[in-house]
């Protein structure tokens, strides 16, 4: 009863923007849970086989990539609220249309156009965030969103898996039954925009001073400072954000590259694999966004005793292990039990990413340089569908696994490595006594 008194003293602590922001995305997170467990599963039950599931995924992450960016500069030269409802009401039209076309042209049409308004949210939320918050909450709200947008997934997920086996059971057939839940999806992400309405606009005061400049430039010589005019700060600002930024953007790609021949497919990975039954296989990446949400409210902690960017590497390279054990364990107790622990400690590191993110961008980049980050992320995923559904249908549901899971660790070994040193940063301890001295 604390815990949950403490939640809702914390609840209502927020602004209001900030709490209909939360309703809005717990809405939309619900309706894209559902759709990512079922969606490949309702395409197999049509008849479909593997190469078309990775068509699909690969033509929805291309669309979603290509509008990042502009999303990220709308973003940052016009209303955040009217993009984010915009992407939410056209994202539920799109996917209310997903779950009752069959014909293999409209499912490929129907998949470009929700992955067009997919990235809205992915692209604006951090920014969105960081705008209404100060600085010294932005990681603790990052983390808060995280676990929320897991936590909706859950309910989706588990919910939509549940429910799509009650209606099998009830006597309907497969395909209606999962048609239905999808449509339930659909609805539910279309319902996000109407808290959006509700959203003021502007600009929370702390941030239209730009705190991250003193991050920015602390290596610049007094002197120069002295002589340099605005002019000159902004340009020796925007040649460090171009060039942070595109240390995030090759990390990123590293990550959505493996991240692309794997998670997409963990629902056919278990279904196939060990013949998991629907309300089995939601259970089991429900119980997995469960540890995540754990994990992402100690990241924290852990950020603050031995810095963000070596709490990113740790969360990382702890997954490891996990994943390959998962890719070549022939057992489905150990393989969900490495699934859940690799679940956990990758996706933890997100909200301690997005906070590095925030912090060492200055605000007026921080929208493009989220959405260069979610583009080539994206990017990974759309090219590696072709890539993963080869090796599955070449290779069998044992090596086909064990090979894309493999690829998947090196890439995220390579992409931990030069995280480190590409953002190196000093102990917390150091830094403060350099502070107090």
């Amino acid at each position: 009863m604390r815990v949950l008194q403490h939640i809702n003293d914390e609840i209502r602590g927020w602004s209001r923007n900030i709490q209909l922001f939360f309703l809005a995305s717990i809405l939309y997170q619900i309706g894209n849970g559902m759709f990512s467990v079922l969606y490949n599963l309702y395409i197999q039950g049509l008849g479909y086989n593997d190469t078309m599931n990775g068509q699909i995924v690969s033509i929805q992450s291309l669309a979603t990539a290509i509008m990042f960016v502009p999303i990220g500069l709308c973003g940052d030269l016009f209303s955040r609220k009217r993009l984010l409802i915009t992407g939410a009401l056209f994202s539920g039209i799109f996917l209310i249309g997903r779950s009752f076309d069959y014909s293999a042209t409209g499912l490929i049409w129907f998949a470009v156009f929700s992955g067009l308004f997919a990235g809205v949210f992915q692209v604006l939320a951090i920014p969105y965030l960081a705008e209404n918050v100060k600085k010294s909450q932005r990681l603790k709200m990052f983390s808060y969103y995280s676990s929320l947008v897991l936590a909706s997934q859950v309910l989706g997920s588990l919910g939509g898996g549940v429910f799509a086996d009650l209606l099998h059971t009830a006597g309907l057939a497969k395909v209606t039954g999962l048609q239905t839940v999808l449509f339930v999806g659909g609805a539910a992400t279309l319902a996000a925009f109407i808290p959006l309405l509700f959203v003021t606009e502007g600009k929370a005061a702390p941030q239209t001073t730009t705190p991250a400049q003193p991050v920015l430039q602390p290596e610049a010589d007094p002197k120069e400072n002295s002589t340099n005019t605005p002019s000159t700060n902004d340009l020796i600002t925007k040649k460090k954000d171009s060039r942070l930024i595109g240390q995030f953007v090759v990390t990123q790609l590293l990550i959505g590259l493996g991240s692309g021949l794997v998670v997409p497919y963990l629902n056919l990975y278990f279904t196939n694999r060990f013949s998991v039954s629907l309300s089995g296989m939601s259970l089991l990446i429900a119980l997995g966004q469960i540890m995540t949400i754990v994990s992402m409210l100690i990241g924290p902690t852990l950020a603050a005793k031995v810095g963000s960017v070596r709490a990113v590497v740790i969360f990382q390279v702890m997954s490891l292990p996990f994943l390959l054990l998962t890719g070549f364990t022939n057992l489905l107790f150990i393989a969900s039990v490495s699934f859940l622990f690799r679940q956990a400690l990758m996706n933890a590191a997100n909200p301690i990413h997005s906070a590095i993110l925030v912090d060492r961008i200055s605000d007026k980049r921080r929208g493009i340089a989220n959405s260069l980050m979610q583009t080539s992320f994206m990017i990974g995923w759309a090219t590696m569908g072709p890539v993963q559904s080869y090796l599955v249908t070449t290779y069998g549901t044992y090596w086909g696994y064990a090979i894309t899971f493999s690829i998947t660790g090196c890439l995220y070994v390579i992409s931990s490595l030069m995280y480190f040193v590409m953002f190196k940063e000093p102990k917390p301890s150091a830094t403060a006594l350099a502070q107090e001295s």
